[in-house]
């Protein structure tokens, strides 16, 4: 245990601050499969009937609640363990998120094994997902304080990894399914099993290289400015306190603004590709597939862009240029151009995973680094809102739409004027965002 406390993590002089994103992407390279969660869906209903679903197989509703119940877990086990991880440290934090993670495979192979779909909603669900929240909040709190310099660039490295899970988790999954299926029904227990072996391996990796930098250290030649940055203080403020500021519930709201904008639109992305422009399911996939390589890559360029501008500069770019490039998507889509549609969709989705990568940071600015992870974990709770808004939106809509009558192509222009006056939300309260009131700063770090 103690190799797992905080103390034995503090760096020895020497230790390069650039081992700690390895080990970040590590941890949230893994945990990021849940975006390729999908892929097991279609298996997962066919475990009975094989080539097709009959009488007593999952339908995809039910299949679809593991991905939903993992994203809700993730966001209330980042609020409510957020404390615990700032006082315990990253790896102890990651070794309890490998165990999760991978233990919620382990079971959900039971369950999928035994055909009880309650236990693989409570496996991959509830217990993958507060291993996904563990694993989400404590490499960024790490990263924001060795990086006092570039925060943004940091945790948009971490993060980057997160949204890139699901190019190596889907991947992975569909071949070893189809290494599995002659043994097994789809194969998708002994596959979880599998993944939940590869995932340990890496996350315990993660947590083996991780440190925390010694008390008052400071980057070779960076001096911290003498008179803070507007929105940039050098005092730190305590959760409970933070929890108690506009400025908190500002932010909640910007971020749970940007994300229910983009997040409808990834959920759809496929299929809306398809009725507004008529092509094949398989086209449909690749235009999936290029949102995400634009989702991760924004995480990390738009939040880099940040250390130059500012974060509240970068979310008015945020919100203003994807509330303009949202408006146009109609007009864009009557055109038939299929290549600019596909462009101008791949900035916002940057843009969405640049806000993820960049609020992190926004908070370090508002509220010092001492309980930047716990901050966080709480903000994040506006993320599990935005997944249950966009989604709502998008779907309802849309089908509504369709069902009155509305031709296919057509049945998404209202939602993406919609999504358009969200973002145009989001930028009024982002511009209400003020420095924290120093009656809330605490006079030195909280007591670990």
């Amino acid at each position: 245990m103690n190799f797992l406390s905080r103390e034995s993590t503090v760096a020895p002089p020497g230790y390069s601050r650039w081992m700690v994103p390895p080990a970040a992407i590590a941890v949230h390279m893994c945990i990021g499969q849940v975006y390729g969660f999908s892929v097991f869906n279609v298996p997962l209903t066919k475990l009975l009937g094989g080539d097709a679903s009959v009488a007593g197989d999952w339908t995809i509703p039910q299949v679809g609640w593991a991905y939903q119940i993992a994203l809700i877990m993730l966001g209330l086990s980042a609020a409510v363990f957020g404390k615990w991880v700032e006082r315990n440290g990253p790896r102890m934090t990651m070794v309890a998120s490998a165990a999760c993670f991978c233990g919620g495979l382990l079971l959900a192979a039971l369950g999928v094994k035994l055909h009880l779909l309650w236990l693989v909603l409570f496996g991959y669900g509830f217990v993958g997902g507060i291993g996904m929240g563990l694993g989400y909040i404590g490499p960024v709190s790490t990263l924001v304080k060795w990086f006092p310099d570039r925060p943004g660039m940091a945790t948009g490295m971490a993060i980057m990894g997160f949204g890139g899970g699901a190019l190596v988790g889907s991947p992975l999954a569909t071949e070893l399914m189809a290494h599995f299926r002659p043994v097994s029904s789809q194969g998708v227990a002994p596959t979880f099993l599998t993944m939940a072996a590869i995932y340990a391996v890496f996350m315990s990796f993660g947590a083996w290289l991780v440190k925390v930098p010694a008390a008052n250290w400071k980057p070779e030649g960076y001096v911290p400015p003498v008179k803070a940055q507007t929105l940039v203080t050098n005092a730190s403020v305590g959760v409970d306190q933070a929890w108690k500021t506009p400025q908190f519930w500002l932010l909640w709201m910007v971020l749970c603004l940007n994300v229910s904008a983009g997040i409808g639109i990834l959920g759809q992305a496929s299929l809306m590709f398809q009725d507004m422009f008529g092509v094949s399911v398989a086209v449909g996939a690749g235009f999936v597939g290029v949102l995400s390589l634009f989702n991760m890559g924004g995480r990390f360029i738009w939040s880099s862009v940040s250390d130059l501008t500012g974060r509240k500069v970068v979310y008015c770019i945020y919100f203003l240029l994807g509330a303009a490039l949202y408006a146009s998507l109609p007009f864009v889509q009557n055109t038939g151009q299929k290549m600019v549609f596909v462009a101008v969709t791949a900035v916002i989705i940057s843009m969405y995973g640049g806000g993820f990568a960049t609020i992190p940071a926004y908070l370090r600015d508002l509220f010092g680094t001492a309980q930047v992870g716990a901050i966080h974990g709480r903000l994040i709770t506006a993320w599990s809102a935005a997944a249950v808004i966009g989604p709502t939106l998008i779907n309802y809509i849309s089908t509504a739409n369709k069902k009155a009558g509305m031709p296919a192509a057509e049945a998404y222009n209202s939602t993406l004027y919609l999504m358009a006056g969200l973002l145009l939300l989001g930028c009024f309260c982002n511009l209400l965002v003020r420095p924290v009131d120093p009656k809330h700063h605490q006079p030195t770090p909280p007591a670990k």
